[in-house]
Parts: C-alpha cells; sequence; structure tokens
C-alpha cells in the first residue's frame, strides 16, 4: 500500500472509522477534511446488494442534482437535420454524425456524454469499441438515446449525471464540490438516494443500501449511517 502524505494522515485522525455519520453530519466532516489547494470533488460510494450479473438487477439510471456537480458537463450528440439544430440551440458542445465518428475514430474522445437520435444509433454502435469502455455509449436506459434532444442536453447542463453499478454493485458518482455549503451537498445526496430506491430491484435482497461513503478527491472517507436512505424505500 502506497505512503499516505502528512495531510492526509491528519485528515483521516479526523474520522471515527467505526462511527457511522448522519448524513448533515458526514458532509460538514468531508468539507472540513479537503486539504487541496483546488476545488475538490465530492463524491459518493454508495454499495448496493444486488448482482450486477444478472440483468434484472443491474442498477442503471440517471439523477438531476438540483444543485449540480459543480463543473460544466460537455455534451456531445449525434443527429442530422432539424434535431442537430435543436441539439445546438439547447446549448450541446459537439453536435454532428459522420464527421463526429470520424473524429472519434482517429482517437478524440474529449467530452463527458453522449446523446444520439434513434436513428443514428446504427452509425454510433460502429464506434461502441471506442465509447463503450469509456463509459460513453449513449443508453436508451440512460434517456441519453431519444428524439426530445433538447430536454435531454438541457438537462444534462442542468446537473443530470448518469451511474451504473459496476461489477461489485458498487456505484461511485460526483454530488458537487467542497466549495459547495453543506445543504446544498445534503440535498443532492438525497436527490441521488432518492433515484436509487426508485430504481430496486424486485429481486435484490435486504439490506438494499450495503453501505454509503462520501469523499473528497483527496481526503479520506466517511462511512453514513444508511438508515434515511432505507426510509426512501
Amino acid at each position: 500500500m502506497p505512503k499516505r502524505g502528512k495531510k492526509y494522515e491528519m485528515a483521516a485522525a479526523k474520522v471515527d472509522s467505526l462511527k457511522r455519520y448522519e448524513l448533515e453530519e458526514a458532509v460538514a466532516l468531508v468539507k472540513t477534511l479537503s486539504f487541496a489547494k483546488f476545488d475538490e470533488s465530492v463524491d459518493a460510494a454508495i454499495n448496493l446488494n444486488v448482482n450486477p450479473r444478472h440483468a434484472d438487477q443491474m442498477v442503471r439510471g440517471a439523477v438531476s442534482l438540483p444543485h449540480g456537480i459543480g463543473k460544466e458537463t460537455r455534451v456531445l450528440v449525434f443527429a442530422k437535420g432539424e434535431k442537430a439544430k435543436e441539439a445546438q440551440d439547447a446549448g450541446a458542445d459537439f453536435v454532428g454524425s459522420d464527421d463526429l465518428i470520424e473524429k472519434i475514430n482517429g482517437g478524440w474522445t474529449d467530452w463527458d456524454v453522449t446523446v444520439a437520435t434513434p436513428d443514428m444509433m446504427g452509425q454510433v454502435g460502429r464506434i461502441g469499441r471506442v465509447l463503450g469502455p469509456r463509459g460513453l455509449m449513449p443508453n436508451p436506459k440512460a434517456g441519453t438515446v431519444t428524439f426530445d434532444v433538447a430536454k435531454i442536453v438541457n438537462e444534462l447542463k442542468a446537473g443530470r449525471v448518469e451511474f451504473r453499478v459496476d461489477k461489485a454493485g458498487i456505484i461511485h458518482i460526483g454530488v458537487g464540490r467542497t466549495s459547495f455549503d453543506a445543504q446544498k451537498l445534503s440535498e443532492n445526496v438525497e436527490a441521488l438516494i432518492e433515484t436509487l430506491a426508485r430504481l430496486k430491484p424486485a429481486s435484490s435482497k435486504s439490506p438494499y443500501f450495503k453501505s454509503i461513503a462520501l469523499s473528497s478527491t483527496m481526503s479520506p472517507s466517511v462511512k453514513l449511517d444508511t438508515a434515511f436512505a432505507r426510509d426512501m424505500l
């Protein structure tokens, strides 16, 4: 295990590793643990009691965080004609079809979320080997394959974030920045948990929320009492 720095060790000393903190207390603590010179991201790690190898237990979707994540989301839209114009008018950063596919085949992947109209998916599928491993493939379940491109672009720009469980059943997602006040961070976390509660698979076992932890980019994690999450089920 790599040696931790002195500032990290000082931050870790403030955290009771055996305690499960209330949400508001955890958020306030994470803010005090930040020691980097930049505005650190605040991230949540939610361990769900699901087995992603079973299709009926794959939890994925999107949440519109009420206060965004503190950085601009760069949106690329595959569309033609009127739909391309709608995407541009809504504020999409990159809009196109064959021209973008050629650029991506050349190695370019400098954006955050991909949207595509359904009629473009045949062409987009040809670059799935590039987009898939980077988490950039548009998906109907996440709402990013749609003809309503203006709506989805507006939502993404306003703080809509996609998520999916990894192989271990854990969702890793940014919920804001350490510069956010504690109430905004708490409200973002609550919005995320409410969304995950609604997506609970019928076949998942109890407890659905096995563990929830918050941390900033450079700090140790703070574990939460999951009672508030269970109350949302």
